[in-house]
């Protein structure tokens, strides 16, 4: 199970569960990747509603390869996501929030 003081998720494809994170590394990749002036402006872009599909997908493959999966994008684009589209949305936002997470609060 996900240890969400660490950050962590869990993650559910194709009926197996997975822990996520972000990592540093990952955050400054998604940065470039999603064309995100800040990790500030991409966080506000999820609290906003304003996040594309592209936008979870990356998240969710960094956060789980933070977790140890060897995956990728198409791979997570062939899985059975636990929760749908919404679910995975969820996900993302989630490891956002925790990379982000000011310990006491």
């Amino acid at each position: 199970m996900a240890n969400p003081l660490t950050g962590e998720v869990d993650i559910w494809l194709d009926g197996r569960r997975h822990v996520a994170r972000l990592t540093l590394g990952a955050l400054a990749a998604l940065e470039g990747e999603l064309g995100a002036e800040s990790m500030v402006a991409l966080v506000e872009r999820f609290e906003q509603g304003r996040f594309s599909s592209r936008d979870v997908i990356a998240v969710v493959v960094a956060g789980l390869r933070g977790g140890g999966w060897a995956g990728g994008a198409d791979e997570l684009l062939a899985a059975e996501f636990r929760g749908g589209p919404v679910g995975a949305a969820q996900a993302a936002a989630a490891l956002l929030a925790r990379a982000f997470r000011i310990e006491g609060t």
